[in-house]
C-alpha cells in the first residue's frame, strides 16, 4: 500500500488488544479501501462494519473504524482514521464517506452520524436513521446530555 499512496498513507499500527488496526491517514481513506477492494491479492470485498467513535472531550478526537472482510480469503482487516475536532466549533467532524467502495456503507455511515454526529462527505443520503429527525444531539457523544423529555414523554 505504500507502494501505491506513499509513505503518509498508514500513520500508525495498533497491534496490542483483539484486534489490531491500522492507523489510515484520513484524507485517503476512500483510496485505500478502494485498492484493498479491488487488488486481486487482497479482496476485501466485505464491509462487515464501520462504527463512529468519541475519545471524549479531554483528547477532541473523533474516529471510524472499518472492518473489512474478504469472503474468498477468509480474512479480516481493521481500518482506523482518527481526527482532532474543536467540540465548540458548530461543524460535525468531517470524515469522507467509503459508499462508493461498498453501497452498504451508505447505511454504516448514516447510523455513525446519527448517533455520533460525524459527517460524511460523499455520502449520497447522510440523515438520521435510528432517532426522529428533530432528536437534538448525538447520543454516543461523551458530552451528550440526554433530555428529559421528547415530545411530552419521558426518556429515562
Amino acid at each position: 500500500m505504500t507502494n501505491k499512496f506513499g509513505a503518509g498513507v498508514v500513520i500508525d499500527e495498533q497491534l496490542t488488544g483483539l484486534q489490531p488496526a491500522l492507523i489510515i491517514n484520513p484524507d485517503q481513506i476512500a483510496d485505500v479501501c478502494m485498492e484493498l477492494r479491488d487488488n486481486e491479492l487482497t479482496y476485501f470485498d466485505f464491509l462487515s462494519c464501520l462504527t463512529g467513535v468519541d475519545f471524549g472531550i479531554e483528547e477532541n478526537k473523533f474516529a471510524v473504524v472499518y472492518h473489512l472482510a474478504s469472503i474468498p480469503f477468509k480474512s479480516q482487516l481493521t481500518l482506523k482514521v482518527i481526527k482532532v475536532h474543536d467540540r465548540s466549533s458548530t461543524l460535525l467532524p468531517l470524515f469522507k464517506s467509503v459508499s462508493a467502495v461498498w453501497k452498504t456503507a451508505e447505511w454504516h455511515e448514516r447510523e455513525a452520524y446519527d448517533l455520533t454526529g460525524l459527517y460524511f462527505e460523499g455520502n449520497p443520503d447522510l440523515r438520521r436513521i435510528l432517532l426522529p429527525d428533530d432528536w437534538e444531539g448525538y447520543p454516543l457523544r461523551k458530552d451528550y446530555v440526554a433530555a428529559e423529555e421528547y415530545k411530552g414523554i419521558k426518556i429515562n
